[in-house]
């Protein structure tokens, strides 16, 4: 895959405070494109962050129905990646590409 397209298989980095423990055992969690398939979430992530990938682990949250001012809305889904990074291997998402 070229390098643009690994940029739209990784959307962002999702800072939240489980995946900030998840940190702690060498896990990264990011928000990816819903048709990114596992194979594609690892050559994208050790390409561009140049680290070695054990596992790529995929969840799809569902959107939520939403009410704002009487109208209903709906959020979009989202689909995320639970990375594990080789023993000594780690990324900083805080400081971003």
């Amino acid at each position: 895959m070229t390098d643009l397209r690994h940029y739209d298989v990784i959307v962002s980095p999702a800072i939240t405070e489980k995946s900030t423990m998840a940190s702690e055992q060498n896990q990264v969690v990011f928000n990816v494109a819903k048709k990114a398939s596992k194979p594609e979430i690892k050559a994208a992530v050790e390409a561009l962050f140049g680290v070695k990938v054990m596992a790529v682990n995929t969840l799809v949250r569902k959107g939520k129905i939403k009410r704002f001012r009487g109208t209903i809305g709906r959020q979009s889904d989202v689909k995320k990646a639970v990375v594990t990074l080789a023993d000594g291997q780690s990324i900083d998402v805080a400081t971003g590409l």
